[in-house]
């Protein structure tokens, strides 16, 4: 499901960086969210899939 959550936000901080600058603020914020929680997977030996 993280997984899932981490595909998502990555899509909408790409729809950010292309659309708007005021939105694409939030989704950076939401993509290093979303690059944290998989590292902390990755860290804690869990599979990213």
């Amino acid at each position: 499901m993280l997984t899932t959550i981490a595909v998502v936000l990555v899509l909408l901080w790409l729809l950010g960086v292309v659309t708007s600058t005021t939105v694409g603020g939030f989704v950076h914020i939401l993509l290093v969210i979303a690059i944290i929680v998989v590292l902390i997977r990755v860290i804690q030996g869990r599979s990213i899939v």
